[in-house]
């Protein structure tokens, strides 16, 4: 693969380079294009195939429980999704949902629940999904309905999920849900719930415009052992909201993975099209804007790799993160329209790579916080130093 460039920057070491070069020659190998006619088995497969090779145990925290470390390398999730973000975006899907889906359990869960769930993660051989957001409680969490009674040695859950990814082919669920401990965000607690408990019902399949596993829960009597609570009661929207921050960096690697595909594309096709007796890539407004198509993946990638060494270093990078995450999602959607401005009438036609690309982007720019919510971030942090 072309673009390898900013490895040689100081964020990096020897190892991330390692890891590059083996898992690119991986993808080449192994990572064909999934059949999307069963989107389902299509991610399951890969799970099991990303768990088979080894690529999940990055995904983990704890070398006892199947992790590649002690603690999860930001660095190196944010390469694994870049390089396979720009093979296919359903196999970079499948591993980050593993990380996502385990996170909680990684950062805050009980010696006895990381060796139960974290290992089979690890492995493949059990699906994770994260399921916080409602249909009333997306970016404002606070607002979630989903109830949680503590009813002797269990919780009792009522409510219901939405936008759940892995949601109908997941072995367990992260669930949130309101315990009262406070008003607002501190009376929120994450609970375990094993996809088969009786209370647990898939209620809808939700189809979105690239295809993934996504659903919508109901919980009803949804009992649950109180050892199946992570962390206190209480903590839930720490625990979330520190999940986020560790996996809030990768989607913005994950984006620039798109973006690097659609300039490969681009470049192919503009050298190859012929136009009024020249190629396409002789015009002086092809150039201007493959120059701005790399240089927002550049400064993307600058961004990322500046937000992930952070967190390795023990920085802080709440704001760093969210800068990578919003300038990587927009950018990532300027240089996959102009792909398809690039490629004319064939950038349109269905299942194409760069109509494909083109319809994958879109949710990056609202998943995991919105763009919009990344500016809120961004400027609640700046307007806190300056004070």
């Amino acid at each position: 693969m072309s673009g390898r460039s900013h490895l040689d920057w100081p964020f990096f070491e020897q190892h991330h380079r390692e890891l590059t070069s083996q898992l690119e020659h991986w993808v080449r190998i192994n990572l064909s294009r999934p059949h999307l006619e069963n989107v389902d088995q299509a991610c399951r497969d890969l799970v099991l195939s990303l768990g088979d090779a080894g690529w999940l145990r990055y995904a983990i925290a704890g070398v006892k429980y199947g992790g590649i470390s002690a603690a999860i390398d930001t660095r190196a999730i944010c390469l694994i999704r870049e390089i396979l973000a720009r093979q296919s975006g359903l196999a970079d899907f499948a591993f980050a949902m593993q990380g996502l889906g385990s996170g909680a359990i990684s950062l805050f869960g009980s010696e006895s629940q990381r060796a139960n769930y974290l290992p089979k993660v690890a492995a493949g051989k059990a699906i994770s999904a994260f399921a916080l957001s409602e249909a009333q409680a997306g970016s404002d969490v606070a607002a979630m309905q989903c109830e949680a009674e503590l009813a002797g040695d269990h919780y009792v859950l009522h409510g219901e999920k939405t936008w759940v990814s892995n949601g109908g082919i997941a072995d367990f669920y992260v669930v949130f849900a309101r315990t009262g401990e406070q008003p607002g965000s501190g009376g929120i607690s994450a609970f375990i719930v094993d996809a088969d408990n009786p209370g647990l019902r898939i209620a809808e399949r939700i189809k979105v415009i690239a295809p993934h596993p996504l659903a919508t829960l109901t919980l009803t009597h949804c009992r649950v052992h109180s050892s199946q609570r992570i962390g206190e009661a209480g903590q839930g929207f720490k625990i979330a909201m520190a999940t986020l921050d560790v996996f809030r960096t990768s989607v913005a690697a994950a984006a620039c993975g798109f973006a690097r595909h659609a300039l490969d594309e681009a470049l192919q096709h503009v050298k190859q099209r012929k136009m009024f007796g020249k190629t396409l890539a002789d015009f002086q407004l092809t150039q201007v804007k493959l120059a701005e198509m790399v240089t927002r993946i550049d400064s993307s990638a600058l961004l990322i790799y500046r937000a992930a060494w952070q967190r390795d270093q023990g920085l802080p990078f709440t704001k760093e993160a969210a800068m990578a995450k919003m300038t990587a999602t927009e950018n990532a959607q300027q240089v996959i329209d102009a792909a398809v401005q690039l490629f004319g009438g064939l950038g349109v036609v269905s299942d194409t790579p760069v109509e494909r690309l083109y319809r994958e982007i879109r949710a990056l720019r609202i998943y995991e916080g919105a763009t919009e919510v990344q500016q809120l971030i961004i400027a609640r942090a700046l307007l806190n130093e300056a004070s």
